[in-house]
Formats: C-alpha cells, structure tokens, sequence
C-alpha cells in the first residue's frame, strides 16, 4: 500500500481488533483500532491514512464524514453488507467513496430458518414457562414447514441460501425479486403475500423498500400468517405491524432488526428505560421474537468483514497509486 500503510478502524471490539492485528503483517497494513464510533470529534484519528472502516451499529453523520474528509480521508469501507447508516450522496460530496463488505450468507440463512422454526413452533411461549417449571404443553400446537409455504423477498446471496435451506424441509417455497437467481417459483409481491405462510425479508434497505411492509401490504397477507426479518428494521412499518399482531390478524414475528434499533441494540439496557413504546409492546407479546441484530453474527462471518474490509482498503489504495 505504499506509503499510506495505515487504515484507520472505528467500532471495532475485541474479536474484531484480534482479527486486525492477525491480518496486518500478511497485508502489510497498520492498524490504527478504536472500540468508538466514527463522530466528528474523533476524526482526526485518521490523518495520514487514506482509508477508514466502520462498524454498522452507528450513523454516520454529515459533520464526521466532512471530518474525516479534511483529514485526508477518501474511502471508507463499512463493515456490513448495507450501507443505509452512511450518507453515501454526501460522503462523496466531499471525496469520500463508500464500499460495503460481502460476508458468509450462511450466518444470516442459519438464523432465519432458526426464526421461523421458532416462530411456528411458539418457541418463546414455551421457553418462558418452562423457566417458570410450568412444563404443560401449549395450548396452541406448533406448525411443521413441510406443510406451510414461505415467501422470501429478495434473494440475493442470503436469500439465496435460505431457499437453499428450505428445500430440505420439503414445502413450497416462493420467492420475489426484480433479477430472479435462484430454484424457486418468482412470483409478485402482492402474490407472494397472499400466498404465504411465512414471509422473510431479505431485501436491501432502499427509498423504494422503506416501509416495504405496511398496513395495506399486510392486509394481503394471509390470516394468521408470520413475518420474520433479519434484514433491516425499516422494511417494516412497526405501528403496522403492532396493530396487526394485537389485532390477531398475523400469527406471529421474528424480528432480528427493528425500526428505531439504534442506541438500544448492542447496549446493555438492564438499568436504563427504553424510550421505544414499540419495541416494549412487542417484547410483551408471547407470539413474537425478538433479537438484537445479532443474526451476522458468526466467528466465519466476522472473519469474512474485518478480512474484505481490509481488502477493499487495499484495492482502492491500488486504484489511486495506479489510476
């Protein structure tokens, strides 16, 4: 990498530091690593180096990306498949290219089926009695995948490897994206809704996927039928989906990522009062999962990150010694 050795890394803990300091004798890089979120006072952790990474948990603002821009900053990679916390319009604004990192699907696949095995099987009704020694069977009998359908929205590399997985419990698996790449019946959002048992979101977070799922889009859906996400919280819009999990008219939700997540997840809220009336009212609900977007999270898919994050610092160190 020249001269410019360095990559700066904002958000990094303790597995993910090791891992740094792993790779940067076989890359040739010089780690400078830092457990705080990337914000405009600590910016100027990265003068004299080109490169920066990222984790996902924070937003990163407009005042920290000029920062790191003055600072003679011109790529940062995030550590995550999206790149929805990052303004990426302006980081370019001010010459900053933004690059995102592939990971092993399997870590998102294997949690999702997890979800939906759960959720079809009252997993956190029964899990909860049983810490109370009530070891009744519940009076609501659990559901085998082989006689539901699932709909999988987005099949991109994890939504890819979820069908892949559902084949081997033997039911009808339909799926729905614009660029269909995968053994399953592609059919229209609105049919795949109305069609399925289960529906699991793997759609990126877009303009166009905001609220993908709203109150009218769950009206389509069938009575009873359960939502699972472990994409990003947004896809939902969660007042819709309350009313429709308080109204009866969805089974059920497993959600690993949630609308207003921020500043709540990853931290420990044991003491603290949580200002988000959805996410109490959700947690109440014995029909619903919740888990704090943990489902990346692997030992090989954080090998993946840290490993591709330092790869993209690389290539782009290349593309600018070399035109």
């Amino acid at each position: 990498m020249s001269r410019a050795t360095g990559i700066t890394v904002y958000g990094c803990g303790r597995e993910e530091a090791a891992l740094f300091r792993e790779l940067a004798p076989r890359f040739g890089i010089t780690p400078t690593l830092t457990d705080a979120a990337l914000s405009e006072a600590n910016a100027e952790l990265a003068s004299g180096n080109r490169c920066v990474s990222v984790d996902h948990k924070t937003r990163i603002t407009g005042p920290a990306l000029l920062a790191l821009s003055r600072a003679g900053v011109t790529y940062l990679s995030t550590r995550s498949i999206g790149c929805n916390h990052i303004d990426v319009e302006y980081a370019e604004s001010v010459g900053i290219s933004v690059g995102n990192v592939a990971y092993s699907p399997d870590s998102v696949a294997d949690y999702t089926l997890m979800l939906m095995l759960m959720a079809v099987r009252n997993a956190k009704a029964t899990v909860r009695r049983s810490d109370r020694h009530d070891y009744r069977l519940n009076e609501v009998r659990g559901r085998e995948l082989r006689d539901l359908t699932t709909g999988v929205v987005g099949t991109g590399r994890i939504g890819t490897a979820v069908v892949e997985r559902l084949r081997g419990f033997g039911g009808r698996t339909l799926a729905c994206d614009r660029r269909p790449g995968t053994a399953a019946d592609y059919v229209s959002l609105d049919e795949l809704l109305r069609r399925s048992d289960i529906v699991t979101l793997h759609a990126p977070l877009t303009a166009d996927t905001h609220h993908l799922i709203d109150s009218r889009r769950i009206e389509q859906m069938k009575h009873g039928a359960f939502l699972v996400n472990t994409g990003r919280g947004s896809l939902i819009d969660t007042e819709a989906l309350v009313s429709a999990l308080e109204s009866g008219r969805l089974g059920g939700a497993a959600l690993d990522v949630l609308e207003g997540e921020e500043g709540i997840f990853y931290t420990d809220c044991r003491n603290t009062r949580i200002g988000s009336k959805a996410l109490l009212r959700l947690q109440e609900m014995p029909n619903v999962l919740i888990t704090p977007h943990t489902a990346y999270h692997t030992d090989h898919a954080l090998s993946d990150m840290v490993e591709n994050s330092v790869r993209n610092c690389m290539e782009h160190e290349r593309r600018t010694l070399h035109g």
